[in-house]
């Protein structure tokens, strides 16, 4: 059992031959994958390739760098488009001050509207941040006040002060092929030490391909090699790592049980 919690299959480099790369993350265990949207433009293609394939879901959503160009995208066409059987997500949405593609009240604004669709109806949030830590904690924690909802940290590259206000706030860390990389010791510490029932791994293909494939369009059977490293690192079986991030996968994305 291999869960994929992030990736992009209808991105360039991916969809043009789809079926021969969830052909190949099959062969290599993996049996569930999250399709995840950045822009409305996407979510017909995204949710039909969920239609379509039975190990895929999706999500709706807006990425930081394109809240700018969707301010029409409120809470209610997010709950209305999230109310699809395979749409299983909201986001990935968030702050992202790295490249301020958009404005950053914006960029705020946007993210409070994904997490009230989250809050009404059940959905876990998908969170992107980068260079963002302070903003990013104070909403989530702000937003948290005014109702419970539960969310994952995507692609975990924060601190590990982040990680623990994340987990007190019941969110999920998700890993990344990032922490393969020579230069990750930090991200490395950190995801040594985060409890096992809150762990998620993920390849956010086709990027961030992790050793031994680094250089390479990222795709989703690359999850493997990331789950391999993680479960040396923290001393675990890999079968036990990936067992229990698969869990983990259905347990936050619960729709995906249906």
């Amino acid at each position: 059992m291999l869960a994929d919690s992030h990736c992009h299959l209808n991105y360039k480099g991916l969809v043009e031959d789809q079926a021969a790369i969830l052909s190949r993350a099959r062969d290599r265990g993996v049996t569930a994958m999250l399709n995840i949207s950045t822009r409305e433009s996407e979510w017909d293609a995204i949710i039909a390739t969920a239609e379509r394939e039975p190990d895929v879901w999706a999500t709706v959503g807006i990425h930081p760098h394109e809240a700018d160009a969707h301010p029409h995208v409120d809470t209610t066409k997010l709950i209305e488009r999230a109310s699809h059987a395979r749409v299983v997500g909201i986001g990935e949405s968030g702050l992202d001050y790295y490249y301020d593609h958009s404005d950053r009240e914006r960029q705020q604004a946007s993210f409070r509207a994904h997490i009230a669709a989250c809050r009404e109806t059940g959905l876990p949030l998908v969170v992107h941040t980068r260079d963002a830590e302070e903003d990013t904690a104070a909403i989530l924690a702000e937003e948290m006040g005014k109702g419970a909802y539960p969310g994952v940290i995507h692609c975990f590259t924060a601190s590990g002060d982040f990680a623990d206000k994340a987990l007190a706030l019941g969110f999920y860390i998700s890993i990344s092929g990032i922490v393969t990389f020579k230069n990750a010791k930090d991200l490395q510490e950190t995801a040594r030490r985060l409890p096992l029932e809150r762990l998620l791994v993920e390849t956010d293909a086709p990027f961030l391909a992790p050793v031994p494939h680094r250089g390479k369009t990222g795709e989703p059977s690359f999850v493997a090699d990331t789950a391999k490293f993680l479960a040396d690192l923290r001393g675990e079986a890999v079968e036990d790592l990936t067992r229990a991030t698969a869990e983990n996968f259905h347990r936050l994305f619960a729709k995906t049980r249906a």
